[in-house]
């Protein structure tokens, strides 16, 4: 042990020492670069460890990395490994010849894996085919490190060789491509993703409206528009309208995001108009709420109008959805409405905790069934104010909502701030729940929160 800290002591002042002649020369000193290719070959690992450390830091150049890469064939795989972290620390690309035929060369799993991760630092877009058969047909390991390169690539051209590659891969390939284009923030290449927001495979086309969810601007309105439409009615439709949402959302003053998809939305034919109401709904405004108004009030986009109306980005239109549920004939479109009300009722906008809970409680009056009165005990959750906690537990004694009744009343407990200045009457609740619910993990929280414990919510 003390002749390793000798040997320690020994190589500092080597170094100091040929740091002081670096000054004089500019050629690479080769006293160092052995030195730390013998700290390299060493058994002792925190011997290697300070190898490894010199060649992020010491002996510049790239003939210098050369060198250290030429040993990557020579040693054990675990010293490999380190090697290639260090290596990539570098980032000289010179090391990259000895990389790819390390790679090439199958080595064991752990040193391919670090490997394929030191080339996202060291590699170019010559690589990408490279990594992307990594992220179509490698392991788990494989997969994640190929991921992680594709995003860290240097270079202005590869975006768009991750691109090309995209055209004869798999789906899902094209899929893990598309997220690291997002990743990367490629905004060269969006329209490209336009393209595949309407192609043939589904899971490309929801992969690709994500990307432009986050990458788009009001530019891409119009191709989202067209996604849209191109997406199968349901899931895929519904994701891809949150989508182009976003970008809306993004595009200007709340009374004013609606605009730009209402300019787009008129330039199609009335069967592609009616479809896109529903996105209108999502984004909200005054012209949107004009747009739906209408529909509302025509028997044949009654049902489409309605749809818009219920995907409400806020409680503004909670005086609309309330004339629905009162006069429209059609049981489904009231239920439909009387869902909706629930949903926007607590939702954050201006209004005051007291007046969500009001509209809450007034939906709360509206229920025919007891799916939605049960259905509006958990959306009081979301109302963290005492009021709500006193508005819930009367539902506690009855049988068909003392569940429900339970679980909310746990939801607000969590919520450290609301509970600690209600003590006394969070844990006589609490104690109703503990002597009712039946569900251990309900249960449990209640018992963790009279304790002033956390829980953790399971992914």
């Amino acid at each position: 042990m003390w002749i390793r800290l000798v040997l320690c002591f020994v190589f500092s002042l080597t170094v100091l020492t040929v740091d002081v002649r670096r000054t004089v020369a500019a050629d690479v000193n080769d006293e160092l670069v052995q030195l730390v290719v013998s700290l390299l070959s060493d058994s002792d690992k925190d011997m290697r460890a300070l190898g490894f450390e010199q060649i992020r830091n010491e002996a510049p150049g790239k003939a210098a990395t050369q060198q250290f890469a030429a040993l990557l064939q020579k040693l054990p795989p675990s010293t490999q490994v380190g090697l290639l972290s260090a290596l990539a620390d570098r980032a000289d690309r010179s090391a990259r010849p000895a990389v790819v035929e390390l790679l090439e060369s199958q080595p064991a799993p752990a040193v391919r894996v670090a490997a394929i991760r030191a080339l996202g630092s060291l590699g170019t877009s010559q690589d990408t085919p490279r990594f992307v058969e990594f992220v179509s047909k490698g392991t788990d390991n494989d997969r994640t490190a190929a991921f992680a390169s594709l995003v860290s690539l240097r270079g202005e051209d590869v975006s768009q060789a991750i691109v090309q590659q995209m055209a004869g891969a798999e789906s899902n390939a094209q899929v893990e491509l598309i997220r690291v284009l997002t990743t990367r923030r490629a905004l060269d290449v969006v329209p490209d993703l336009l393209q595949a927001a309407v192609g043939s495979d589904a899971t490309v086309r929801s992969a690709a409206m994500q990307a432009l969810g986050k990458l788009g601007s009001t530019g891409q309105i119009p191709g989202m528009v067209q996604g849209v439409l191109k997406a199968k009615r349901g899931a895929e439709q519904a994701a891809a309208e949150k989508n182009l949402m976003f970008v809306c959302r993004r595009s200007g003053e709340p009374d004013q995001q609606a605009e730009p998809l209402l300019a787009a939305i008129n330039k199609l034919n009335s069967a592609d108009r009616v479809t896109l109401l529903s996105t209108v709904g999502r984004v909200g405004g005054p012209s949107a709420l004009k747009v739906i108004e209408q529909a509302l009030n025509d028997r044949k986009q009654h049902s489409a109008g309605l749809r818009a109306l219920c995907n409400w980005p806020n409680a503004s239109v909670a005086p609309q959805l309330i004339k629905v549920i009162s006069t429209d004939k059609h049981r489904g479109h009231a239920t439909t409405a009387l869902r909706a009300l629930i949903r926007i009722a607590p939702l954050p906008d201006g209004r005051s905790d007291l007046e969500k809970l009001d509209l809450l409680k007034l939906a709360m009056q509206l229920c025919q069934r007891d799916e939605e009165r049960k259905l509006a005990l958990k959306r009081a959750s979301a109302i963290r104010i005492p009021e709500t906690l006193r508005f819930v537990l009367p539902y506690m004694d009855q049988p068909g909502f003392s569940d429900q009744a339970c679980e909310t009343i746990v939801e607000l407990a969590h919520h450290r701030n609301l509970r600690e200045p209600n003590e006394a009457e969070f844990h006589q609740a609490l104690d109703q729940v503990i002597a009712t619910s039946k569900n251990a993990t309900v249960v449990d929280r209640a018992n963790r929160y009279k304790r002033d414990e956390t829980w953790v919510r399971p992914k």
